[in-house]
């Protein structure tokens, strides 16, 4: 069913890797999904996978206090000359990097809209011809209940990252590239509406799938048999069954609760908003 829709998706759909080194010294990778909209370069992905970089600049004056403190003698010792023990997180993220599904590609103009889920931004060093098939949204109508979708991403691939303190940079592991695609289907069981915690001119409206968003999707396509975009996979909703049945274990009796997993995306007609305040070309569909 969706063959020649995963054969146009897989060209405007790419991997984005999350190296990060933590204070501790700890290296860390993860794996997401962006989609090029356009031969500007322009992609759209999940807030989240910026997550990273928001903590970076949060953490970037806890670390030069610390670092402060520590190379300052008098601070490091009390009121009665005892030492002072410095409080530091070892999670701090230290330094990190962003690929962009090629060495050469950098990134700027990002916007994020974090309640939404949302974000876009403008890939540096861009070369058209990278992507050969770039994306057709959905017009946002009839959007009807039931029909079949399929969310594309990168997950079960794990990537392993090194740093090098020599050159200050990341070394993603010979072997890890290519990243293989995988595909998940499911249909469209609702149109969601959330309350909004903030003041915010973009409606949090999602689409929600009957399959869950599994890890390395986030930021992926979700897209019809044709290949056009319906929504951006965001998160996965658990969903209480309301019945918990007994289980024994080792002759103990155990609750345990049943839910679904269902995908949420953000909705076509939010990322159409976005794009058109941001004066972001994209290519729409007839219907």
């Amino acid at each position: 069913m969706f063959a020649r829709a995963y054969q146009i998706a897989s060209n405007y759909t790419q991997p984005v890797l999350i190296s990060t080194l933590r204070f501790d010294g700890t290296v860390e990778c993860s794996v997401g999904t962006f989609v090029i909209i356009n031969p500007e370069g322009w992609i759209v992905t999940a807030a989240h996978i910026f997550d990273t970089m928001i903590a970076h600049q949060n953490d970037a004056a806890e670390i030069d206090n610390y670092n402060s403190l520590k190379n300052n003698t008098r601070s490091l010792l009390g009121i009665k000359g005892k030492p002072v023990d410095l409080k530091y997180n070892p999670k701090w993220v230290k330094t990190y990097s962003y690929w962009w599904g090629a060495d050469y590609h950098g990134i700027e103009n990002i916007q994020i809209l974090k309640e939404n889920d949302l974000a876009i931004g403008r890939l540096t060093n861009y070369k058209p011809q990278f992507c050969q098939q770039y994306p057709v949204f959905k017009k946002p109508v009839n959007l009807f209940m039931g029909t079949s979708l399929c969310k594309l991403g990168y997950p079960f691939h794990e990537v392993n990252v090194s740093f090098n303190e020599t050159n200050n940079s990341f070394q993603i592991a010979p072997n890890a590239l290519p990243i293989p695609r995988f595909p998940m289907d499911g249909i469209l069981t609702r149109e969601v509406i959330l309350a909004s915690t903030v003041p915010n001119k973009y409606e949090l409206k999602f689409i929600e799938t009957s399959t869950p968003g599994l890890r390395g999707q986030s930021g992926g396509p979700i897209f019809d048999t044709a290949g056009n975009i319906w929504g951006i996979q965001s998160r996965t909703a658990h969903l209480s069954l309301g019945f918990s049945p007994k289980i024994m274990i080792d002759d103990k009796a155990f609750t345990e609760h049943q839910f679904i997993n269902v995908g949420m995306g953000v909705h076509v007609e939010v990322i159409l908003k976005f794009l058109n305040d941001n004066r972001v070309k994209y290519t729409l569909s007839a219907s």
